[in-house]
């Protein structure tokens, strides 16, 4: 069994920094890629950003630039540095990892105030 676990999510204005992490766990022998994708209400889930097994990564348009994602191969961490929020960015956000298999967090809300 795998067990992610998003953190960070929270409310802020616009133009405000939040940085998201999942921490994942169980039995967990090598992950390929770790990211993170969003759903807003009434849209359907969007990838925000991703990271291979190398560090290799890839960004939405819509957030080049003011994100950031990284992380951690030895702690099975990834991290979504967002600055510059937008009040577009309010959604759930949602940690994936693929072992190939893929794994899902329960999701973590992120609020952007105008």
């Amino acid at each position: 069994q795998v067990h992610l676990v998003e953190s960070g999510g929270g409310l802020v204005q616009a133009g405000g920094s939040l940085r998201l992490s999942c921490a994942a766990s169980g039995r967990i022998f090598s992950i390929n890629t770790m990211g993170w994708y969003r759903q807003a209400p009434g849209k359907q889930r969007e990838l925000v950003a991703v990271i291979t097994s190398g560090g290799s990564t890839n960004y939405a348009d819509s957030v080049k630039g003011r994100f950031t994602i990284s992380r951690d191969n030895a702690k099975n961490t990834v991290n979504l540095q967002m600055n510059s929020l937008k009040p577009e960015d309010t959604a759930v956000y949602y940690c994936k990892i693929t072992t190939p298999w893929a794994y899902w967090g329960k999701g973590t809300l992120v609020t952007v105030s105008s």
